[in-house]
């Protein structure tokens, strides 16, 4: 996914999660109307001051927009895996520590 499209699905999504409507965001933002339709359709994309505007409007950091959420899955994922090798290191090295004792006591 680019940049652009992470950019349009986040303000697309945070928009509907706060129930705003594109005329909406387009008058808290100074804009017109279609031309936060042409954003989200592809067709344009906004200006740096443009986007500190919406990311003001949506009420979210402007770097927000801007985070792919499949990394969060990724992350997650990810950590999931990490902490499941951990449990079985932990699990065989009491194994270890046991049979050691067992085998000094």
């Amino acid at each position: 996914m680019n940049l652009q499209t992470i950019f349009i699905s986040n303000m697309k999504r945070f928009r509907k999660q706060k129930h705003i409507t594109q005329e909406k965001l387009a008058e808290m933002c100074e804009t017109d109307t279609c031309y936060i339709g042409q954003i989200e359709t592809f067709r344009r994309f906004p200006s740096i001051q443009l986007i500190e505007k919406i990311s003001n409007a949506l009420e979210v950091e402007p770097w927000v927009l801007f985070k792919n959420n499949e990394t969060k899955e990724y992350e997650t994922e990810r950590l999931e895996k990490i902490n499941l090798i951990k449990e079985k290191l932990s699990n065989e090295f009491d194994k270890i520590i046991s049979k050691i004792l067992s085998e000094t006591l």
